[in-house]
């Protein structure tokens, strides 16, 4: 089983929206046992709730809302995933960081598996409006697509 972590800074939007995505294209495509994804934040305070918009984003295309709630990242997560995927470029910094130099390999940009946007990053859509949350997620799911292809 291949084990990836969605990294975003509060884990309340960007990277629970990004794990939903991943999770159910995965079981779309019949990997959902082969593939498990979970999400953290570099700054998160443990227990917050999804995000309101996220969350309504998600169910208006039909994806299903983690359950979960926001965690921090751990040191123990650098050796449990085998990516550890970041919305941003601040975040990425921050789990390298954070991670042992051996492991730093693990640690890359979502959108590196969607090339074809011209994007590196997914923006924090928090001090947005719903627009934000709709654009976030066409990122995920652009990010997603490439990450399955690629494993």
């Amino acid at each position: 089983m291949t084990h990836v972590l969605l990294v975003c800074k509060a884990n309340v939007c960007r990277s629970p929206m990004a794990c939903a995505v991943a999770r159910q294209l995965a079981q779309a495509q019949g990997r959902g046992t082969q593939l498990h994804f979970d999400s953290a934040g570099t700054h998160a305070h443990s227990g917050k709730r999804l995000d309101a918009r996220a969350k309504d984003v998600l169910l208006k295309h039909r994806y299903t809302p983690p359950k979960s709630r926001s965690r921090a990242l751990t040191a123990q997560d650098f050796e449990r995933f085998d990516l550890i995927l970041a919305m941003d470029q601040d975040n990425l910094s921050a789990l390298q960081r954070q991670c042992p130099v051996s492991l730093r390999g693990k640690c890359r940009l979502l959108l590196s598996y969607a090339p074809d946007l011209g994007l590196s990053e997914v923006p924090d859509p928090y001090y947005g409006d719903l627009a934000g949350f709709e654009r976030v997620l066409g990122l995920c799911e652009a990010g997603a697509r490439g990450l399955l292809a690629e494993l």
